[in-house]
């Protein structure tokens, strides 16, 4: 278990396996040589996630993920990444891939944030996305266990 990750759930119906989330995050954390301070990891229903959007970045809808970097560091990590969980059940329809695939994608996508990288930008999007498809499918055996 990763020291100072949580894994929440705001429904118990969310089908979340929380011991794949920390395998995921503890490779990462080798992988990209970071620690963690803090890092609550949030799954939420999409009314939940448009409050928040709403509240804090302005956009009455819903999303599939926000992530909040709370000290700005790059290296030790203390923020939080809310994840909703109709949206990536949603998402793993639309792009034919499982929702267990779904969700460590957003998990992985999220850290990034943290790291430092962004996708606004198509330059900043196109490094950040390979960079999370590359650890997707370096993880992807955890999907398994």
């Amino acid at each position: 278990m990763v020291k100072n990750l949580r894994v929440y759930c705001s429904n118990n119906k969310y089908k979340v396996k929380k011991i794949r989330i920390h395998k995921l995050v503890t490779n990462l954390r080798k992988e990209l040589n970071f620690s963690i301070s803090s890092l609550p990891i949030n799954f939420i229903s999409s009314g939940e996630i448009t409050i928040i959007n709403k509240k804090y970045l302005n956009h009455n809808y819903s999303t599939d993920i926000i992530t909040f970097n709370y000290s700005g560091s790059m290296d030790n990590l203390d923020g939080e990444i809310f994840i909703c969980y109709e949206d990536a059940k949603n998402n793993s329809r639309k792009f034919k891939n499982s929702l267990p695939e779904e969700i460590f994608r957003l998990v992985i996508h999220g850290i990034l944030h943290l790291l430092g990288y962004n996708d606004i930008k198509a330059k900043e999007y196109k490094i950040m996305k390979r960079q999370e498809n590359q650890l997707l499918n370096k993880n992807k055996f955890l999907l398994f266990n």
